[in-house]
């Protein structure tokens, strides 16, 4: 399906769509955003997804296999400032002799705000955010997975150390709590209730 149609605003996202033939990407790309059942993606993320795209269908069209070159280091090499200049010089040298033009694959490289509008605008998508109590949710969630996580490995080193009788232990016991100090009064919580209180006393009692 073409993604240069109606009376649409102009996108570059939508324009390259269709020049490098990336059929399905703009849908993916949407629900990758919304996080439709899947894992969502911010739109700085995407717009490095989207680039990786473009530039392994530059490979593919130059005759390079994409299954020898690879192209998330490619891409970083071609993208991230703490690279060296060398080893984007070698990175740029390699991709041209191969037949790449990278000044225009660069060119085509696209910004998160070109991805923000185009899922926006063109397409008419929207991301309902979490509610407060929703997101905090997750993030506990996801906190007590690390620190069960944190347990597991703990108490399987120690376990090993002792079986190998590198240290001196029977029978033990690990734990592992989070914690959160409030420096503006004092106050200690455990992660848990921190999260769960919705923050500080003394600024929730100042709040009200």
């Amino acid at each position: 399906m073409s993604e240069t149609t109606d009376d649409r605003p102009p996108s570059k996202v939508a324009r390259l769509i269709d020049e490098y033939e990336l059929d399905g990407l703009g849908a993916d790309l949407e629900t990758r955003w919304t996080g439709e059942g899947v894992e969502r993606m911010s739109l700085r993320d995407l717009a490095d997804y989207f680039n990786k795209q473009l530039l392994e269908q530059a490979l593919r069209n130059a005759g390079m296999s994409t299954l020898d070159t690879d192209v998330d280091s490619t891409y970083v090499n071609l993208t991230d400032d703490e690279v060296s200049t060398g080893v984007r010089t070698d990175t740029r040298n390699r991709l041209e002799q191969n037949g790449v033009d990278v000044d225009a694959v660069e060119t085509d490289f696209v910004t998160y705000q070109a991805i923000r509008s185009y899922l926006k605008e063109w397409r008419g998508a929207e991301y309902d955010h979490p509610s407060d109590e929703e997101k905090r949710a997750n993030d506990r969630e996801s906190i007590q997975r690390l620190l069960t996580r944190t347990l597991s490995v703990t108490e399987d080193r120690i376990e090993k150390l002792r079986d190998t009788e590198r240290i001196a232990v029977e029978d033990f016991e690990v734990f592992v709590e989070a914690q959160v100090l409030c420096q503006r009064c004092g106050t200690q919580y455990s992660v848990t209730e921190f999260i769960d209180n919705g923050g500080c006393d003394c600024l929730l009692d100042d709040a009200e």
